[in-house]
């Protein structure tokens, strides 16, 4: 069982000085923006599914380079970070318990600075609305500590996920146990791709946020140190990748008891045709033997006694021979 709470956020030190009420916004709102920016009060925009216009007047809004646009455009992108010098633009992937044949991973697109944090997804994060409701009016400790828990909050939804597949896999391999069908190896290899598709992004996302930590910190007009808290997600990257490799070995032994059981279960449908084939082979023999119009056999074959003693008797006798031979044999 996989277990991982977040940490609660925490009212700040009064000694420290900070008293960062952070506000979230969900719409592009011109007005609001520009009241913000000049300001300079830092605040969380979360957009949820914006059209392509929309994000073309994000960037004229807040100036992001015409690459950023096109990439948040067309979406589909690995995890990375690039460095624009007064914002970093980074693409980070969350998760989330899916049926069968659904994509689990999540794309978030993010737009970092010393004054914002933009977020920007097209699928529904259940775990960014709560991490939102959770913060907006809420005093935080530092700039970084809202980036760090948004980051936070995406990476945790990894964990969910793999615990659903983790007691699947539980369920799966009961299941060979109980009686093999073919709709599991079916599950096992679609299992399999998940956590292929899984490792393909949490190992490059793991090294594009060590990699973020210190490009986030050195952006300016962010203040306060949360590198304790980068370290806590950075070693969280490591065990989810950890975890996806775990569970890839898991799925090739619940493979291989597949694969064994079937095969035993070949073995002993064989094993029970070769039975019935070999005790069929005297009868088919001695059948054939006295159905032959031989001149001693309609001679000397007359009245129900010699039949049932050279008929039917060879045919028991025969069954009785094999019959104890397969019992020492263990057979059956």
């Amino acid at each position: 069982m996989i277990t991982n709470k977040a940490e609660p956020l925490t009212e700040p030190d009064p000694s420290s000085g900070r008293n960062l009420v952070v506000p979230c916004f969900t719409e592009i709102d011109r007005v609001q923006i520009h009241e913000q920016l000049e300001r300079d009060h830092f605040f969380w925009l979360d957009l949820a599914s914006p059209t392509t216009e929309q994000v073309h007047e994000l960037g004229a809004i807040f100036g992001f380079h015409p690459l950023a646009i096109e990439d948040t455009v067309s979406f589909g992108q690995s995890p990375k970070l690039d460095d624009y010098g007064d914002y970093v633009f980074l693409v980070y992937y969350g998760a989330r318990t899916h049926e069968h044949g659904d994509q689990p991973l999540r794309e978030v697109h993010f737009y970092i600075s010393g004054k914002y944090v933009i977020t920007i997804h097209r699928d529904p994060l259940p775990a960014l609305d709560m991490e939102r409701e959770r913060m907006d009016g809420r005093r935080m400790h530092s700039e970084q500590f809202v980036i760090y828990r948004v980051l936070d909050a995406l990476t945790d939804t990894f964990f969910p996920l793999l615990e659903s597949i983790d007691d699947e896999i539980d369920e799966i391999e009961d299941a060979i146990i109980t009686r093999v069908d073919e709709r599991q190896l079916a599950r096992i290899f679609s299992l399999k791709r998940d956590l292929v598709d899984m490792r393909k992004i949490v190992t490059p996302q793991r090294d594009a946020f060590h990699r973020s930590v210190h490009a986030v910190a050195d952006l300016p007009g962010l203040t306060g140190d949360e590198r304790y808290s980068c370290r806590a997600i950075y070693d969280h990257l490591i065990r989810i990748s950890n975890l996806i490799d775990s569970y890839r070995d898991l799925l090739s032994g619940a493979m291989d008891v597949y694969l064994s059981t079937v095969g035993n279960r070949q073995n002993e449908v064989m094993k029970q045709l070769a039975v019935i084939a070999t005790i069929f082979l005297p009868l088919t023999f001695l059948t054939g033997f006295f159905g032959q119009n031989f001149s001693w056999l309609v001679g000397h074959i007359t009245g129900p006694a010699r039949f049932l003693i050279l008929g039917i008797g060879s045919l028991i006798v025969s069954l009785a021979i094999l019959t104890v031979y397969f019992k020492r044999k263990r057979w059956f």
